[in-house]
């Protein structure tokens, strides 16, 4: 297996629209530039954070090209390339690829149920499809689709390409046995917000995630605190970011992270319906949070 190229905090971008429900490139840019400047380590667009699945093929490309092009390799970014079918993504695996993207991010979804076989050959058609790293992604509750830690390394074994893992299902034994299984030597990142410190005692790589868009200060804290072996201040700084993170994972991270943003002055549009934008009562209990965190 490769040597650790990605690590630390991980930020999850939102896919902003403009009053007509239009994409809005330049308040994209402001959103990508403030966690870059706040010292996250990568960037990861069109993910659930950023509505990838709500948004036309067109509309999913020019967001794909202009993050890659605003992030300009001061960090790494990860496209997340998921698709219903595996000729769409495919497509935006190669599409990624040849704006320059360090490495493609794939959640199988499907309508119908999916055999272990089918989802091996989903990211074998990817993974032979592009020469960047692949990351597999693990989330049950937005695909429908649990993969077991067999299959996570039987896919490992079978696509070369494939060399990392967000696992966001909510259960840390399936990230120590990632650990104990690979002996370390995959790189894993938790995608569960509130298995934060957590993932880092069990040998998390990384932390991906979408409140770096609000608090990337003290998400890096608790990673560099971990990271460290400074078990005391890192729990300090988990059990600070707690409400935060249980917030936006129960209210939705498109609607939360988008609300947060305009709480912040960054105006960033509505969410795609039918998601609908955080209601009244929910935006004074997210300002009242953010408002503790500064």
């Amino acid at each position: 297996m490769p040597d650790l190229a990605i690590q630390g905090i991980i930020g999850y971008t939102i896919t902003p629209f403009d009053n007509q429900g239009r994409l809005d490139l330049n308040a994209l840019d402001l959103t990508i530039n403030r966690m870059i400047e706040a010292g996250v380590h990568a960037i990861a667009p069109l993910g659930s954070t950023g509505e990838g699945a709500y948004l036309s093929e067109e509309e999913w490309t020019a967001v794909a090209e202009r993050s890659v092009k605003t992030i300009a390799g001061r960090v790494p970014v990860i496209v997340s390339v998921s698709d219903l079918t595996t000729a769409g993504a495919v497509r935006r695996a190669r599409a990624a690829e040849s704006f320059g993207a360090t490495a493609v991010m794939v959640l199988p979804t499907s309508y119908w149920k999916l055999q272990e076989d089918e989802i091996v050959a989903h990211y074998q058609a990817v993974g032979t499809a592009i020469g960047v790293p692949v990351m597999l992604y693990n989330n049950h509750a937005v695909s429908g689709i649990d993969m077991s830690v067999d299959l996570i390394l039987r896919i490992v074994d079978a696509v070369d390409n494939v060399t990392m893992v967000k696992e966001s299902t909510g259960d840390i034994q399936r990230m120590h046995q990632l650990y104990l299984r690979t002996e370390g030597q995959l790189p894993f990142y938790n995608g569960s917000n509130p298995l934060a410190l957590e993932a880092f005692a069990a040998g998390a790589t990384g932390w991906c995630t979408a409140a770096a868009n609000l608090i990337a200060a003290d998400n890096i804290a608790l990673y560099e605190a971990a990271r460290q072996g400074r078990l005391v201040e890192a729990r300090a700084s988990f059990y600070r970011q707690l409400p935060l993170l249980d917030f936006i994972l129960k209210g939705g991270l498109p609607k939360t992270i988008k609300a947060g943003l305009e709480i912040a002055g960054v105006p960033v549009g509505a969410p795609r319906l039918p998601v609908k934008p955080l209601d009244e009562a929910g935006r004074a209990r997210l300002s009242a949070i953010l408002e503790t965190l500064n």
